[in-house]
């Protein structure tokens, strides 16, 4: 300071120009002189501004980043976003960012992506941002996008263990991330890292990307910055090439070969141009490509700032630590010349960064409020992001959580086995849909691919929920199968078994009269079924056989209302069988007596349009009867005037009822038409009842080639009708070609469950074209044994296609095996059915014609036995009996 003032008066006696500098120079002196004696309080000052005014700024951002909204996207299966339209999306998401009021801080005006998964679902896909900008968030220019509004704060229970992450980019400053694909999807990986979660360990794994539209003086200083920085580097790299450019002269001049070579150089100016030390020419350093330096900063439009930061948790040591490895190795997808690093430092077991104090604090403030503080190298274009600035789409293989299908629970009515399916995490999970949703199946597939072994595991699961079911199997083997899993108390007191396969004439059979009126049945009803049924199994038609179907259906009309009036003369044990049609159309006796019970415009019919039929036509009606009459089962099972099997009681009982007609001749598809047209007839019966008192049940059809050989009209039908009286069908079947053009296109159109096996490419085909592009059917042929593709309906979805194993008895229900007690199950089965040995029920099935006369003519049954096969009528039939 002495030296300033002994300068500034010297300068006292110099000109006016001189003595103003000297006056400038001694108040600069002056100024910083005062500044050093008080640098202490002008800090505390700036530190007290600064302070001030970030709290302000604080304050400003919380309360704007309080006034948040935020929406969901929920793809459809079907989403498949091109790049046009999620670049539109990124632009209307960086615009949504700044739509907040003109006082909102820079660090608030941002728009938050959360995907996030807690093992409920696989990964939800969130945006949230101000308030304000509801108009764009509630938008997507996605058409197949569902953007439903939902609460902008994301409540969970607190974890044991959680772990922070926040990500920079790391490589050159202009440089690019990868670009990634859009099939497969780029979020595949995290979907993958995130698949296992388990939600009953606390597994939570949320990744947040924030969004901000570049502010311009940080760009312009960020350019600045890159271009100085190779600049800089241009410059070392030329003073690094001029130091190797003068060592390389010094050691070619200090060589021996140099030496030599100047020695041997004849003239005195040859060798003075050899003269040591000679000046070398330093390289000038490269002028720098600013456009080339700068890369994607040199370009303003759709330039953003993101903020990157993840947190995973979990009740369990360990499990958060390696999910976040796990998506840090996800987030390798866009790594190129710039990749997304972990910031902090880690040096052994001690670890500094965003998990630790003190920065965990502020972690968490950014994770909660959706402020940002990125990274300055966190500058991308949405090209770069393209993979993140969308949901899941349909080339994203979404594992299956418990939440999407439910686990199978033995003895709950409301689900309904599925099969074994393996999850993400490796584990087996045994599926099962809602069982008020599964209205109709279909499962095809080659024989022994599993198909029936899952049918079976279905029904016994069902038994055992107290669920009614009737189990059709042309083949008979089912019930072996399923009898162990069966013999217990609680089904074996409501199971019933006609088992039409039997041969011995002491062999027990329930017995059934199709015409039977004894239990209040519509004698419409009985008889359009009766009649449609036997139109189905033999192939009439109005064009075909007009006169076959006018007379069976008379006839049965005729019969019916015999059987009406044997009821209501309490004499149920006179009722006419099926097998009197033939007396009714050969023997004039018999059809005279029952003519003289009908109305008169029925009569009408018998008596001038009935005998102006020429007598050729009879065997077509006539020759179906004779064939199922010269069967001694069917004989036996139809031949009663009262039988205990009743469809419509064991609906509303939830009855267990296992049918396995002999086979899939003529004989037994006619007899398979007369059940399953009596399946129709009985649920279409429950109109007389509330629909709150409709209980399920559930009808399994084995072996459909079969069964539509007879039945196609009628299965079909039953597809199409019976589902509002809660009458669920269940169809399985080698070749789905091989249905009828009805049936086959009801299975497909109202089936809440198609799955396939193993088979024929052909086969197969019928099914994989109902799911699209998404099962490749060679794949399917080389399915292993009880292996099958099969898309299910749950909560109003479909799920899948899924490649699952089909259940096996011996495996889903060991505990429940009771193979000792099978005897006791069949003796309960035929108690049930009313069973009685074949050769009682053919003599019954013999004497019934008269019987039915008697009570025609007026006269009395007759009341002794004659002989072992007994000529009156059975005692237990004249009190109708049904299932009990």
């Amino acid at each position: 300071m002495d030296t300033v003032t002994l300068m500034a008066s010297t300068l006292t006696g110099a000109p006016s120009d001189m003595r103003h500098a000297a006056s400038a120079l001694e108040t600069s002196a002056r100024v910083v002189g005062w500044v050093l004696d008080q640098w202490l309080w002008l800090v505390l000052a700036a530190l007290v501004l600064y302070g001030m005014s970030e709290w302000i700024a604080r304050r400003l951002a919380d309360r704007a980043t309080g006034r948040r909204m935020a929406v969901e996207l929920v793809p459809s299966r079907r989403f498949d976003p091109s790049p046009e339209e999620i670049f539109r999306y990124g632009a209307q998401l960086s615009r949504a960012a700044v739509a907040g009021p003109w006082w909102t801080p820079r660090r608030a005006k941002a728009v938050r992506v959360r995907m996030r998964a807690d093992g409920s679902r696989p990964l939800s896909y969130r945006v949230e941002g101000p308030a304000s900008a509801v108009h764009l968030l509630r938008t997507t220019p996605y058409g197949a996008v569902r953007c439903e509004k939902i609460a902008p704060v994301v409540r969970d229970k607190r974890r044991l263990f959680t772990v922070r992450a926040q990500f920079a980019l790391h490589g050159g400053a202009g440089a690019r991330l990868r670009e990634v694909p859009l099939a497969p999807d780029p979020l595949q990986p995290l979907v993958d890292a995130v698949a296992d979660l388990r939600a009953e360990l606390g597994d939570l794994a949320e990744v947040c990307l924030d969004l901000q539209p570049a502010p311009r003086w940080q760009l312009k200083t960020r350019r600045w910055q890159v271009v100085q920085t190779a600049r800089q580097a241009e410059r070392r790299e030329a003073r690094r090439a001029a130091r190797w450019m003068h060592q390389d002269a010094r050691e070619a001049e200090d060589s021996v070969a140099f030496q030599l070579s100047r020695l041997l150089t004849p003239g005195r100016e040859a060798r003075e141009s050899y003269s040591p030390r000679r000046m070398v020419m330093p390289p000038t350093p490269r002028r720098v490509d600013r456009e080339r330096v700068l890369g994607k900063l040199a370009e303003d439009a759709h330039l953003v700032r993101v903020q990157l930061m993840v947190r995973c948790s979990s009740n369990t040591v360990g499990r958060a630590e390696r999910r976040m490895r796990q998506i840090h190795a996800a987030l390798d997808v866009f790594s190129a010349r710039t990749r997304f690093a972990w910031m902090g430092k880690l040096w052994g077991p001690i670890r500094i960064g965003p998990d630790r104090p003190p920065w965990r604090k502020v972690f968490d403030h950014r994770w909660r409020t959706g402020q940002m503080r990125p990274p300055r190298t966190n500058w991308v274009h949405f090209e770069e992001l393209a993979g993140l600035l969308k949901p899941p789409t349909a080339h994203c293989r979404l594992p299956l959580m418990p939440r999407d299908v439910p686990t199978f629970r033995l003895g709950n009515p409301e689900l309904l086995l599925q099969g074994w399916h393996r999850g993400a995490d490796g584990r087996w999970r045994l599926l099962a849909t809602r069982e008020q949703e599964t209205l109709f199946e279909v499962a095809i597939g080659k024989a022994g691919g599993g198909k029936t072994e899952r049918a079976l595991c279905q029904a016994v699961g069902l038994a055992h929920a107290g669920h009614g079911l009737l189990y059709m199997d042309p083949h008979g083997d089912s019930w072996k199968r399923a009898a162990p899993f069966l013999a217990v108390e609680e089904v074996m007191a409501r199971i019933a078994r006609i088992d039409l396969a039997v041969t011995s004439p002491r062999a027990r059979l329930g017995c059934w009269n199709p015409l039977g009126m004894d239990r209040g049945q519509r004698a419409h009803e009985v008889a359009a079924a009766v009649s449609d049924a036997l139109a189905s199994a033999l192939g009439w038609n109005d064009v075909t056989a007009p006169r076959a179907i006018t007379i069976a259906t008379k006839a049965v009309q005729a019969l019916v209302t015999v059987n009406g009036a044997a009821c209501r003369a309490q004499m149920a044990g006179c009722q006419a069988t099926i097998f009197q049609i033939r007396p009714l159309l050969s023997d004039p006796v018999f059809r005279e007596a029952v003519v003289g019970i009908l109305d008169e415009e029925q009569a009408a019919w018998w008596r001038t349009s009935f005998l102006a039929i020429p007598a050729d036509a009879l065997p077509t009606v006539l020759n179906p009867l004779d064939r199922l009459a010269a069967n001694p089962v069917t004989r036996a099972m139809l031949g009663s005037p009262v039988g205990a099997y009743d469809v419509r009681a064991a609906m509303d009982r939830r009855m267990v009822v296992w049918v396995c007609p002999a086979g899939n001749g003529p004989t037994d598809r006619l007899l398979v038409a007369l059940l399953v047209r009596d399946l129709l007839r009985a649920g279409l019966s429950r109109r007389d009842l509330d629909e709150r008192q409709r209980v399920p049940f559930h009808a399994y059809l084995d072996e459909l080639i079969s069964l539509d050989g007879a039945a196609d009209s009628s299965i079909a039908e039953i597809l199409e009708q019976l589902r509002k009286f809660r009458v669920r069908v269940h169809g399985m079947t080698q070749l789905l070609q091989r249905l009828s053009g009805a049936v086959r296109g009801s299975l497909l159109q109202n089936s809440s469950t198609l799955s396939t096996t193993a088979g024929s490419l052909e086969a197969i085909r019928f099914i994989t074209n109902e799911w699209g592009d998404q099962v490749d059917p060679v794949e399917v042929t080389e399915l292993e044994r009880y292996h099958h593709y099969i898309s299910l309906t749950v909560d109003g979805r479909r799920v899948g296609p899924l490649q699952m194993r089909g259940p096996e008895l011996h495996e889903t229900f060991r505990r429940l095996a009771r193979p000792h007690d099978v005897p006791a199950l069949n003796r309960a089965a035929d108690d049930m059915a009313a069973a009685r040995p074949i050769a009682e029920l053919i003599s019954v099935a013999n004497h019934q014609k008269q019987h039915v006369l008697d009570f025609l003519t007026r006269s009395a049954p007759a009341t002794t036995t004659t002989t072992s096969s007994g000529s009156a009528p059975d005692e237990t039939a004249t009190s109708p009996r049904s299932f009990q």
